[in-house]
């Protein structure tokens, strides 16, 4: 019997050599941390130097930031940050939608609103500002009222596939008066501040000369470009006056030889701080008009090293006398110190490190900088917004806690079978709840498909899921005993009141004649040495673990047929992802097909020999390889749950009604024990999936 926590080398351990800004991580000196030293712009005193920016959540009541929305960043109030922002790109004009989660800043209804809402972040000591925006020709012509998309001259945006129309001087009159009544609104709601917002929206599309193309006062020369951004600040000052925070979230190099340039972005930079229309700089960089701009340059994904852009922001700060605020895969405290302690930023926004670990600022402030959940910079949270891959509680704080409480049971006896994700999580939400924990792992270490995901070079941070479990459960005293797979004696033998089976699943084939020949993604992440040269990978699941094999394969010298059922590459992931996946295939010479199905695979020679039946047309074709990889999910495995259940008190039942969040505690049984399944032992999903089941089961004992 074996009672380990593990730290596996090589995995998890942070590598802040990386980051743009090279140079080794600032630690606190003397005990002062410069995270945590206060920042005073005008009347208003930020606590710290950490923040989170405007952002999308889709947590809104048809425009309006209402309960959910509030709790979300409530939490991260409470958790001890100086500023949270919210409202990503919301509108102030009718023709600024593109189809829904945007906010609504266009009437007076918003006022009470705005008053709650900083009523209940100032209650927690932290500052409270929103973004007001225009998108121009980002937005969408076919949704709510079927306005047209304007912008400074006639284009196509790609992103949303609009044909912009040319804003006359109408048009550039009620959207300088809509600015100005959305500030107004959010100046008598109580806020302490607000941004507006340049990168790929209507101010930026009209600085950026590869926009604007205008022939009048409002294009050519750059005084004349900058002139609706003039008047977009004027009026907005007009309507808060001089004390109120007015800053912007502003492009400071569009990178591109036709673009807005670092030294063009300085110099409108310093007429808007000469003017006293702005208080703040929150920097951003690149061009926002496809999808994979905006992850290149706003929302780095993991691929992208930490801090990309934080010497270009901390160069345009030598230009400014004003605060400069920076937010673009800042995820770990090491990286925001250095930031802050080298003059780079005045404030560091962590606004994905937050939906990991909405508590960072009071880790820091008590010594616990061990403790802070990670943000692995999978970019779940930009598929189903602001849900963390290993954080389910962000964005369902009506529900879920952040803060796993004692329950009034405490001290019962459970089983947790399998320390895969979903395992590891049931076990530290159980610990933390005060029941006596034990884990059983069948192999001699933790993580369960998550070690596998992780070989792959693209998703190699996700073992940091695994590893800040491993650590939560030392911290507990949680038995953990590994090379342990276990059958109901075993189990039983624990006097369990309460058994969890975490089981996880095994790699399925599906209904393909001849998928003995075949082999899995399993294998071919953990084998890669056994990999033939020339293989087709089938993908009948839609998700991660096929696209991250074929990658993997490629990049080692062999040629790649990736056949999709489909139409297109893994659709059940994060449109970043995924645009990753399609550039990298491009970039490897994989060859696609969509839209087929596997039928069956025979030996031909030393080959495989594939037949795929096409979808739509039912045309078959004869494809030989040297391996065939299958990716069609994980069947459960669940002989121990099949074993146990006649012996539970529930019969292995887990209601529905229990992890909608809409049953009571639950009340122990009077004998016998609770049995429960949940993850891919239940059936083949997600990470995300597999940590929600543990921690809505969890909380319930």
């Amino acid at each position: 019997m074996e009672n380990t926590s593990m730290h596996l080398p090589g995995f998890g351990d942070r590598d802040h050599s990386s980051t743009d800004a090279t140079t080794s991580p600032v630690m606190p000196k003397h005990g002062t941390d410069p995270l945590l030293k206060p920042l005073q712009i005008k009347q208003l005193r930020l606590r710290n130097r950490i923040m989170s920016t405007s952002h999308e959540t889709s947590l809104d009541q048809h425009g309006y930031p209402l309960e959910a929305y509030q709790r979300y960043h409530e939490e991260k109030a409470k958790g001890g940050l100086a500023l949270t922002m919210f409202g990503g790109s919301g509108r102030v004009s009718a023709d600024s939608s593109w189809g829904g989660t945007q906010l609504d800043y266009t009437s007076d209804a918003i006022i009470p609103v705005f008053q709650d809402f900083s009523a209940r972040i100032h209650r927690h000591g932290a500052a409270l500002m929103c973004q007001i925006s225009h998108v121009g020709r980002r937005a969408n012509a076919t949704v709510g009222a079927w306005l047209p998309a304007i912008g400074p001259s006639h284009s196509r945006e790609d992103y949303n596939r609009n044909f912009a129309q040319e804003m006359d001087r109408h048009d550039i009159d009620r959207v300088v008066r809509d600015f100005g009544q959305a500030a107004r609104r959010a100046y008598e709601g109580g806020l302490d501040g607000l941004e507006t917002m340049t990168g790929g929206h209507l101010i930026g599309q009209f600085l950026s000369p590869m926009v604007n193309r205008r022939l009048d006062e409002f294009g050519g020369s750059l005084s004349n470009r900058m002139r609706f951004l003039l008047m977009v600040y004027e009026e907005i000052r007009n309507q808060v006056g001089s004390e109120f925070l007015v800053g912007i979230r502003y492009t400071i190099d569009e990178d591109h030889p036709e673009g807005l340039g670092f030294d063009e972005a300085v110099r409108v930079a310093n007429v808007l701080e000469r003017k006293g229309l702005v208080d703040f700089f929150n920097c951003i960089l690149g061009r926002f008009d496809t999808r994979f701009n905006l992850l290149v340059y706003n929302i780095p994904d993991m691929t992208a090293k930490a801090a990309p852009w934080l010497r270009k922001v901390g160069a345009f700060k030598v230009e400014t006398a004003l605060p400069v605020f920076h937010a673009a895969k800042i995820a770990d405290v090491a990286t925001a110190r250095f930031a802050i302690d080298a003059g780079l930023l005045d404030m560091v926004g962590m606004t994905r490190a937050h939906m990991a670990d909405p508590q960072i600022v009071n880790k820091l402030r008590q010594g616990r900088e061990a403790e802070i959940r990670p943000c692995v910079g999978a970019s779940h949270c930009l598929y189903r917004p602001v849900n963390c891959i290993h954080n389910p509680a962000t964005g369902r704080e009506t529900w879920l806690p952040q803060m796993i409480g004692r329950s009034p049971h405490a001290g019962r006896r459970a089983v947790v079978v399998g320390a895969g994700p979903a395992g590891l999580e049931a076990a530290r939400v159980l610990a933390e709840r005060g029941h006596q924990v034990v884990v059983f792992e069948a192999t001699d270490r933790p993580g369960g498909q998550l070690i596998l995901a992780a070989m792959a070079a693209l998703r190699r941070d996700l073992i940091g899921i695994v590893d800040w479990r491993v650590a939560e459960l030392e911290q507990l005293r949680v038995e953990t005993r590994f090379n342990s797979y276990v059958e109901a004696p075993e189990i039983l033998a624990e006097t369990p009141d309460i058994v969890i089976i975490a089981t996880g699943g095994l790699p399925d084939f599906g209904p393909v004649t001849g998928s003995e020949l075949c082999v899995s993604v399993w294998d071919i992440l953990a084998n890669p040495s056994q990999v033939g040269r020339d293989v087709l990978i089938y993908d009948a699941a839609g998700r991660h673990p096929a696209p991250s094999a074929a990658m993997q394969i490629a990049t080692a010298g062999k040629t790649v047929t990736f056949v999709a059922r489909d139409t297109a590459i893994s659709p059940e992931m994060e449109h970043h992802s995924n645009i990753i996946y399609r550039k990298g295939f491009s970039e490897q010479g994989i060859r696609i097909l969509t839209e087929y199905e596997l039928v069956s695979v025979s030996p031909q020679g030393g080959k495989r020999q594939a037949v795929l039946r096409h979808l739509l047309t039912g045309r078959e074709v004869l494809s030989a390889h040297d391996q065939i990889v299958v990716e069609y999910g994980t069947v459960p495995a669940r002989d121990v749950f099949d074993a146990l259940r006649p012996l539970s008190a529930n019969d292995g039942l887990t209601e529905v009604a229990t992890l909608s969040g809409t049953l009571p505690l639950r009340e122990p049984p009077r004998t016998g024990f609770e049995l429960h399944r949940i993850g891919d032992a239940v059936s083949s999903r997600s990470v995300h999936a597999a940590m929600l089941d543990a921690l809505r089961l969890g909380v319930q004992f």
